[in-house]
C-alpha cells in the first residue's frame, strides 16, 4: 500500500518496498516483507497489527536505528538507507522525537534535565533551547516537576517529560511505539491526547503504533500491519 502525492515536496517520510528478516533456527524470519509508506509533512498516521505483526521493526528502520535488508528510505526525499551509522545517528538528533512505552528517561536527572538530554545529544543547549525546554514541560503539565527527579515521578508524569524530550530538538517527524502500554485507561488517554494535540500545535508529523484502535482512529490516516505487510 503507498499513498501516492502529487507533491513529492509534501512527502517528509517514504519507504519503497523495506524488507527485514532475523535469523531463525532452520530458516530465516520475515518481519517486513515489501513495505511502502509515504508520511506527509503534518500528518498523523497510526499503524496497528497483532504482536509479532512487525511494527516495532518497522519503526526502527523508519528511523535509522536498524538497517532494511532491501528497499529504500528516503528522509525528506533524500536517500538515506545507504548512509553510514554515524550519519545516521547524527541526522536522526534533529529529524526524529522518540516517544518509548518504556519512557527511557535517565534515572539520575530530573525533569528538566532529561529533556535538555536530547539537546545536549544533538550538541546544543543555549538559553533559547533551556527556554524551550521550559515552556514544553508547561505545555505538557510538568511546569511544577521541573526540578523533579525522574524516579518521583508517576508513569503518567514520566510520560509527559518524554513527549517534551521528543519536541526539544524541533524534528519535523514524532515516532511514538505505543506510548501508552504501560499507562492506566485513563492516565494513558490523557497523555495521547496530549501527544496528538502537541504535535498538530506544533505542526509535526506523528507515526502512532498502539495497540488501542480509538487511538488509532484520531490519527489522520490509519494502517494495519499483518505478517510485515500493510493491508488495504
Amino acid at each position: 500500500m503507498l499513498c501516492v502525492v502529487s507533491n513529492t515536496n509534501d512527502i517528509l517520510l517514504e519507504a519503497r518496498g523495506l524488507g527485514k528478516q532475523f535469523p531463525g533456527g532452520d530458516e530465516a524470519i520475515s518481519v517486513l516483507d515489501g513495505v511502502d509508506l509515504q508520511v506527509l509533512r503534518g500528518e498523523s498516521v497510526s499503524i496497528r497489527g497483532e504482536s509479532g505483526s512487525g511494527k516495532s521493526t518497522l519503526l526502527n528502520v523508519l528511523s535509522g536505528l536498524e538497517i532494511a535488508d532491501r528497499g529504500e528510505l528516503f528522509w525528506e526525499g533524500q536517500l538515506v538507507s545507504k548512509r553510514s551509522l554515524s550519519w545516521l545517528a547524527a541526522r536522526r538528533t534533529r529529524f526524529i522525537g522518540f516517544v518509548f512505552q518504556a519512557y527511557y528517561l535517565a534515572p539520575e536527572l530530573n525533569s528538566m534535565e532529561n529533556v535538555l538530554l536530547g539537546a545536549r545529544i544533538a550538541g546544543r543547549v543555549d538559553s533559547t533551547v533551556v527556554d524551550r525546554a521550559e515552556a514544553l514541560l508547561k505545555k505538557v503539565g510538568m511546569g511544577h516537576r521541573l526540578k523533579h527527579g525522574s524516579t518521583k515521578l508517576s508513569g503518567g508524569e514520566r510520560q509527559r517529560v518524554a513527549v517534551a524530550r521528543a519536541l526539544i530538538n524541533n524534528p519535523p517527524l514524532v515516532l511514538a511505539d505505543e506510548p501508552t502500554g504501560n499507562l492506566d485507561e485513563a492516565t494513558g488517554e490523557a497523555v495521547m491526547e496530549l501527544l496528538l494535540d502537541l504535535a498538530n500545535e506544533e505542526s509535526k508529523s506523528l507515526v502512532l503504533v498502539t495497540h488501542n484502535p480509538e487511538f488509532a482512529e484520531r490519527t489522520q490516516r490509519q494502517l494495519h500491519l499483518h505478517l510485515g505487510k500493510f493491508e488495504s
